[in-house]
């Protein structure tokens, strides 16, 4: 398993066509979610990726803050392919992903819009409910915290 973490201009090609086609596999054609997923944050976003034998098995957008939340960083687009479920990746994904976020972003708070069947998940992870739930793309969502000085 290898994980890298690379800002959008670094993306070769071919590792920028590999994250849009898992991110469209899961979100589009998995969870029936027709969206705008080229919303222009990618480019000023940093991308963990989380590789099987050279392919993308876990994928994660860690967002500067003031881009997403005016004074939080982010962590967005978390996808774990279909054929690598099961196996734990994503607690890796996103224990990876709040290390680099805290390593990129020092003294700023990460805020999460969780899909809120996944509450439990990001819970035992460190994020906390900030009791908001909506609708984004006609799934339940809600808002989350993970606290830099936990």
């Amino acid at each position: 398993m290898d994980i890298i973490c690379l800002p959008f201009q670094n993306l070769s090609l071919d590792q920028l066509y590999e994250i849009m086609r898992l991110r469209q596999e899961v979100f589009v054609v998995e969870q029936d979610c027709p969206y705008l997923d080229a919303d222009g944050k990618d480019q000023k976003s940093e991308h963990l990726m989380i590789l099987q034998n050279g392919e993308l098995a876990a994928y994660t957008r860690l967002v500067p803050p003031g881009i997403s939340y005016k004074h939080y960083s982010s962590i967005g687009r978390v996808a774990n392919g279909l054929r690598f479920r099961g196996q734990g990746l994503g607690k890796k994904l996103m224990e990876q992903s709040i290390q680099e976020c805290l390593r990129l972003y020092p003294g700023h708070s990460i805020k999460i819009s969780a899909q809120c069947y996944l509450e439990k998940f990001y819970a035992e992870l460190g994020f906390k409910d900030l009791g908001s739930r909506y609708d984004e793309d006609g799934i339940p969502h809600m808002g989350m915290i993970y606290k830099q000085d936990k």
